[in-house]
This record gives structure tokens, C-alpha cells and sequence, in this order.
């Protein structure tokens, strides 16, 4: 894909994110993700020399090759997959950023656990299925506040700054708000525990998921459309 469309399509990202941010307050500010698990370690290099720092991978072994073949650069690494038990440990060695779907205590027991052998630490989010479809991961909105709190309490090597959530599936804008702002409450509460980061929005809803209050959002087709 040719850096001259890149750049048109970042611009065109860069200008509805700021609308959107300025609809909810002019002193809002919001973090791109570029989420790049379809295209190669070119486009991500070339999305770099164009500024975008942050690059969301789903998958830990796509995530591990294009850190190789981009370790020149200081990219901000984020996951925002589900993550396997099995690849828990590749995971804490490629040391990402920010580990955005961590969607269970389960999990965070077990990726303690594992930290803690490695003598290592990581930045995570509470996934969120705000929407409550089975089809997602993530821990139920009612159990959202208690869970975050249990996870602080029972590791050691997990430092969470927040949560994160994957809109409703469904054409209703009204249910995709209601799912957003159901997490935006979560995140509120949460914010005297050390909540920081609300990422919520991807390509197809996220000015919708900034006017609820998102302040990380994930996108990734329209970067490369």
C-alpha cells in the first residue's frame, strides 16, 4: 500500500477523532491504536514515518514476527486479542506495551503466576463484555467493579490502568451506546483504583465510543482501505 494513501486515510482518522473529542469537551484526549493484524511489518513502517506510534496485533505469534523485523523502531506494542493459556508465556516475553483483553480473573491468576517466573511485570486492561454476547470475551458488567478489584488484590505483577470493551455487535446504534456507556460508568468507578485508560471504539463506532468517553480507540480496516 503506497505511503501517499496511508497518510490520506490516517489524515482522514486523525480529523473525525478530533471532532468526535471535541464533542465531548475540548480538554478530552484520545490515543489511536492502529490495529494492524492484516497487513505486514512495510505498511506498520510506514504508518511510523507518517507518526502513528501505538500498533494493536491480535495474535501473539503475528505480534512476535513483526517485532522482529521492526526492532529498530520504539513502536508502542499493544495486544488486543484473546490470549490462550499456551501462549501466555510468549506473550510476557515479547513484553508488550499494554496487554488490552485480559477477560477473566482466570486469566490474570494465571498470567501472575508466570510473571512472577519471569521476575517480569505488565501494564494490562479489564476486557469488559459490556454488551453481554457469548460470541465475546470479557467479564460481565455487573461483576466488572469486584472482578478489577480482586484482580489488584490477588496479583502481584499485574498493574491494570483500566478497562476495555468491544461494542455490541448490531446495527442499533442505540444498543452500541447503551454498551458503551455501561463500561464508561465501569471505568468511572474505577478511576479511584487507578483506572486511567477507557479504550473503547474500533473502525466502525469509535466517534460514537469518544462521545461516550473513550480515550483509546482501536482501528484498524480504515488505516488501510
Amino acid at each position: 500500500m503506497d505511503k501517499y494513501r496511508l497518510r490520506d486515510n490516517m489524515d482522514e482518522i486523525i480529523q473525525r477523532v478530533e471532532k468526535a473529542r471535541i464533542e465531548r469537551s475540548e480538554h478530552h484526549i484520545v490515543q489511536i491504536v492502529a490495529v494492524t493484524k492484516y497487513v505486514g511489518a512495510e505498511e506498520i513502517r510506514t504508518l511510523y514515518e507518517l507518526g502513528q506510534r501505538a500498533v494493536g496485533e491480535n495474535r501473539v505469534q503475528d505480534m512476535k514476527a513483526k517485532m522482529g523485523e521492526l526492532d529498530d523502531l520504539p513502536i508502542e506494542w499493544h495486544f488486543v486479542g484473546r490470549l490462550q493459556k499456551n501462549k501466555i508465556n510468549h506473550l510476557i516475553d515479547l513484553s508488550p506495551w499494554l496487554m488490552q483483553s485480559l477477560d477473566s480473573l482466570e486469566l490474570a491468576l494465571e498470567l501472575d503466576k508466570r510473571l512472577e517466573k519471569k521476575g517480569a511485570k505488565m501494564d494490562c486492561l479489564m476486557q469488559v463484555n459490556s454488551a453481554q454476547e457469548e460470541s465475546k470475551a470479557g467479564v460481565a458488567p455487573q461483576l466488572a467493579y469486584d472482578t478489577y478489584l480482586k484482580i489488584i488484590e490477588e496479583t502481584k505483577h499485574i498493574n491494570l490502568l483500566g478497562v476495555m470493551t468491544i461494542g455490541a455487535h448490531t446495527d442499533d446504534t442505540k444498543k452500541i451506546e447503551e454498551s458503551f456507556n455501561t463500561t464508561y460508568k465501569i471505568y468511572e468507578a474505577l478511576k479511584p483504583h487507578g483506572a486511567e485508560i477507557c479504550s473503547m471504539g474500533m473502525s466502525q463506532d469509535f466517534e460514537l465510543a469518544i462521545r461516550c468517553g473513550s480515550n483509546m480507540v482501536r482501528i484498524g480496516s480504515l488505516f488501510f482501505k
